[in-house]
């Protein structure tokens, strides 16, 4: 193992900020979080990125002006990281950043997730590891997720089957099996729709808390048409991302119920993640005793019930639902470590793949390295 300090960003789909952490990786021993870092996105940076996720005019040049934009506040958490931990940059092995993901299209053999990780390198004076996805893509993977093979190493236990669900703008599970086992897939749409709906109707980035959705009452009708979408019922391995659930896949779907009112529309997006998410464990890990959430969505007490709700309404009825806090990391920490972890994996060149998760041909060292 590469022991050291590392640092792990992580920017995910729903594009309000980067999350970073700085940790010791010592083999043989739990990882050890020195400290953490929020640096948010200006509405300018969120607006080109969002403006990204579609074909459009000129957009060499504007993915590489928002990968500059983006450099820059990686930057700006890793120097927070620096402060908090106490770890200059001459002590850091190396950042493990995972970049903005723009388009996915795995089907098509390529993932892109934009970044200038040599600004980055010239910016920290550390080694910078990042392109995570494509090695797996070029192996005939999905690339995604690529969490698995980190969960397992934390959050794996050999006297019980666990699910951990990250819901991010994607929702996703990874299952743990008692036998060893490591297996996932994304679920379909969690905060990314959610936080588009709360967006137009309240002029705010999310739904703080779910109380819009609280105001609301699941319409069994849009539902309906929600879960109507080929994506629910395909066989693993599977990814997805906004080239799919984006605002014109919701729009197209409310075609149609008009007189709907805003809070019930957000309450029915809420049914609809914890639904797809119910199923999936339903049909892939009916023997799990646990399922431990992080991601944004975990902050969302009302998404949270609706999962355990759902849950109870398929064959694992009485499955709790919890954060990952209950297994020693807070729900926050999670992404931004993994990537830390594969930071760390790919310096050692060892895999940081699971192939029964993505469906490449094998297990592959994960990464481009850019010296400090």
């Amino acid at each position: 193992m590469a022991d050291g300090v590392y640092f792990g960003l992580m920017s995910g789909t729903s594009m309000d900020g980067v999350d970073g952490i700085a940790v010791q990786f010592t083999a043989g021993k739990p990882p050890v979080v020195l400290g953490e870092a929020h640096v948010g996105f200006s509405q300018g940076l969120r607006d080109a990125l969002f403006a990204l996720q579609a074909p459009g005019d000129n957009e060499l040049e504007r993915e590489a002006l928002a990968a500059n934009a983006l450099a820059t506040r990686y930057a700006v958490c890793c120097h927070e990281l620096a402060s908090m931990s106490g770890y200059s940059s001459a002590k850091v092995r190396a950042i493990g950043v995972h970049g903005q993901t723009v388009r996915h299209r795995p089907e098509k053999g390529y993932t892109r997730q934009i970044n200038n990780p040599a600004l980055l390198a010239e910016m920290t004076n550390i080694d910078i590891v990042a392109d995570f996805r494509s090695r797996d893509v070029a192996a005939g993977g999905q690339g995604a997720p690529l969490v698995p093979a980190f969960h397992a190493t934390i959050f794996g236990s050999k006297n019980e089957t666990r699910v951990v669900c990250n819901l991010g703008g994607i929702s996703n599970i990874t299952i743990l099996s008692a036998d060893g086992g490591v297996h996932g897939f994304d679920c379909g749409p969690a905060n990314a729709l959610l936080d588009e709906w709360a967006h137009r109707h309240l002029q705010r980035p999310f739904d703080e808390g779910g109380h819009f959705a609280a105001q609301g009452q699941v319409h069994q009708p849009l539902l309906n048409v929600l879960l109507d979408e080929p994506f629910f019922e395909q066989q693993p391995p599977k990814s997805t991302g906004r080239d799919l659930f984006n605002p014109e896949w919701l729009d197209t779907k409310l075609v149609g119920f008009e007189k709907v009112s805003p809070e019930d529309v957000q309450a029915t997006l809420v049914a609809l993640t914890a639904i797809t998410v119910a199923r999936e464990i339903e049909r892939h890990a009916s023997d799990c005793r646990a399922v431990y959430v992080c991601g944004g969505g975990a902050r969302n007490p009302v998404l949270m019930k609706a999962i355990e709700q759902a849950l109870g309404e398929t064959g694992v009825a009485g499955v709790p639902v919890m954060t990952t806090d209950a297994l020693g990391v807070p729900p926050q920490q999670v992404e931004a470590l993994a990537f830390a972890w594969l930071a760390m994996r790919c310096v050692a060149r060892k895999p940081g793949s699971v192939p029964a998760v993505t469906g490449a041909a094998g297990e592959r060292v994960l990464g481009a390295i850019y010296p400090r």
